[in-house]
């Protein structure tokens, strides 16, 4: 029997950079928060002198333990799903501040055309464009409806980039709070040669700090060091924004904002119009808690808003056969991790490849989205192009020539030669929906609290092998003009692995719209089917862009907070 807690006016699920965002703009604005958080508590002294690559990078300490939850995973519906017991394919993050915390930085707006995908698609190629079986629609907001909370996120996070407009990317109200990271050689020569073929070239957007800032809450953070222990990691110079660094310690100050951490929420609550709490479980006693809320906020990673919803039973599940229902719907996934890129080896040249920063790198965006023409291309959308200095750690770092053995004295002689003598040229690809990529509960397979694991079905498609052989030929022609001794050009996009890692970049399965029958949550990501639940994050994308998604979570977060705040004032009802 659960023990019913005293009433809260709002509980949000999940304490990482949505959950933040919303809860330090809530209790900012006066009203109590309850953040409920799976995982432990974290701070930046748990960092401090943390720069061990076995125990963050290898051994994964900061992710989720996949044997008491994980997702079991399957290419089509005749297959049967099988757990993920060993992170591969995507990290999933445990603990306050999420993935927010151990993400490497990179902060890119998603484009205009995305946010209108089907509607510009159509425009310019007309709908036999668009393959049969792929779902693609639009958002329910535009770019420039959602431009001032992309502005407001970034002011919050600090974040870096150039000042000027970039003809490639969507036009912005303000320049960034500070200015770009530094420009290595590698930077640099990809940015020139790239110029040369015509294209427009920019340092990436970053949330790893250039210089010293104070946000706008008055949390001041330092600037990043370039010690490369971004991905995986903790920053334990405060130096790449975090939730823990900084919307957090926003909402704590202000006395609203209770977080209980190693609490596990199972169920939302409801009487199948209205939420009324959540159940959930403390992770070290075993107690199980009824948490009244007025209004119920979930902000987990993709698979958990999806899972929660299903086995809530809250919205209409997805159903692949006949289309119809919303929650699980147009799960996408991301286009990178070697395929479609290019790796150069310079035997005149040597780099500091032991150094960098998670976002340290540079990109061309223009065969991204709809910036080039796709009339004579069997896919749409696109990629950016990039190079990135990240940082190569010794025991990850043995990028060798084709033909090099794997093991013995030439792979190790070889793995020493282009230690600092390797650049990547890589991709990071859109990902469409398809009608038969989706998420569910599996009926076999259940977590520790003998609740269904959620299920995915997913594969790559044709769209994805025309976009990777189609970029496979742009990145090799800009490392071509970078001038290396030799050059290796991966054109092949092979079936979904997921024993390798690619991306963490999920999204959909809760996905955003202005259709109540297509989506599941309109453009205040505040359910249709539940006016006083909002389900926010990656899980409200219905198609995954050719960027990493978190400036885009962070202004749909902002824009959340606005709706919460408007349905408490206006006294409940839709928010469109």
């Amino acid at each position: 029997m659960a023990t019913k807690l005293p009433h809260v006016p709002v509980v949000i699920v999940g304490m990482g950079w949505t959950g933040g965002i919303v809860a330090a703009e809530l209790t900012k604005a006066g009203i109590k928060v309850v953040g409920l958080e799976r995982g432990k508590e974290r701070s930046t002294a748990d960092y401090y002198m943390g720069h061990d690559e076995l125990r963050y990078a290898q051994r994964y300490e900061m992710m989720q333990d996949l044997s008491k939850d994980t997702v079991t995973i399957r290419h089509n519906l005749k297959e049967r799903a099988l757990p993920y017991r060993t992170h591969g394919s995507f990290l999933l993050g445990d603990g306050l501040g999420g993935a927010g915390s151990h993400w490497n930085g990179q902060s890119f707006r998603f484009l205009p055309y995305d946010f209108e995908i089907r509607s510009k698609t159509i425009e310019r190629y007309g709908e036999k464009k668009i393959p049969e079986g792929m779902t693609i629609q639009d958002w329910g907001i535009t770019y420039d409806e959602l431009e001032p909370y992309f502005d407001k996120y970034e002011k919050m996070a600090g974040i870096s980039g150039e000042q000027e407009q970039n003809p490639m990317v969507g036009k912005r109200s303000n320049p960034f709070p500070t200015g770009p990271m530094k420009t290595t050689p590698s930077m640099k020569m990809f940015m020139e040669a790239s110029k040369k073929l015509g294209y427009h070239p920019y340092i990436y957007p970053s949330a790893n700090l250039s210089e010293m800032y104070t946000n706008p809450d008055g949390i001041q953070r330092a600037a990043c060091q370039y010690c490369a222990f971004c991905e995986r990691f903790g920053c334990e110079y405060g130096a790449k924004a975090d939730p823990v660094v900084t919307v957090i310690p926003v909402a704590l100050k202000t006395g609203n904002l209770e977080i209980r951490t190693q609490s596990t929420v199972t169920r939302v609550l409801h009487d199948g119009k209205k939420a009324t709490g959540v159940l959930y479980v403390n992770n070290i006693t075993g107690e199980e808690f009824e948490q009244p809320a007025d209004i119920v906020m979930l902000g987990g990673f993709v698979f958990t808003n999806v899972r929660l919803l299903l086995n809530s039973k809250l919205g209409k599940p997805y159903d692949p056969n006949t289309g119809t229902g919303v929650i699980g719907k147009n799960y996408a996934y991301q286009l990178s991790g070697g395929a479609g890129g290019t790796v150069g080896f310079f035997d005149d040249k040597e780099f500091s490849n032991f150094m960098g920063a998670g976002a340290l790198g540079a990109e061309v965006d223009d065969f991204n989205g709809d910036n080039f023409d796709h009339s004579n291309l069997n896919f749409i959308h696109g990629a950016g192009i990039r190079i990135a200095q990240a940082g190569e750690r010794p025991i990850a770092n043995n990028t060798v020539p084709k033909g090099t053995p794997s093991w013995g004295k030439e792979f190790k002689q070889q793995s020493i030669k282009y230690a600092n003598r390797v650049l990547k040229v890589s991709m990071q690809g859109s990902s469409m929906p398809f009608r038969h990529h989706f998420l569910d509960l599996d009926p076999t397979y259940k977590d520790q609290f003998g609740l269904p694991l959620l299920r995915m079905t997913f594969d790559f498609e044709e769209q994805d092998r025309e976009q990777v052989k189609f970029i496979a030929q742009k990145t090799a022609e800009i490392m071509k003009e970078m001038g290396p001794t030799t050059m290796q050009t991966t054109t092949e996009l092979k079936p979904y692995d997921v024993t390798v890692y690619q991306s963490t970049h999920n999204t959909g399965g809760v996905i955003m719209g202005s259709d109540p029958s297509t989506s599941a949550v309109n453009n205040y990501l505040q359910m249709w089917d539940a006016e006083n639940v909002f389900v926010v994050g990656a899980s409200a994308f219905a198609h995954n862009s050719g960027y990493n998604p978190t400036a885009t979570v962070g202004a749909l977060a902002y824009r959340t907070a606005e709706g919460i705040l408007k349905y408490i004032k206006q006294g409940g009802g839709s928010l469109v």
